[in-house]
């Protein structure tokens, strides 16, 4: 996985900060997005791939919840 890849989400992965649905568990498994960014650093991140979705909507995953679309 690099910066720029096409990515969907493959495993049940609830956020709380959907834009249309805040502050309420929302399933992203299907979602697809880019990813604008990938944590190297060992510092705290333990969701370090960051992905788009749309202008207004980003988050954070583990590799594993991922998978590349060709």
């Amino acid at each position: 996985m690099k910066i720029g890849d096409r990515v969907a989400v493959s495993q049940s992965v609830f956020v709380y900060h959907h834009p249309q649905n805040r502050q309420k568990p929302f399933d992203l498994k299907g979602f697809e997005g880019e990813i604008v960014n990938i944590i190297e650093k060992p510092v705290s991140a333990n969701l370090p791939v960051f992905v788009q979705f749309d202008k207004k909507f980003k988050a954070h995953f583990q590799e594993t919840e991922l998978e590349v679309i060709a």
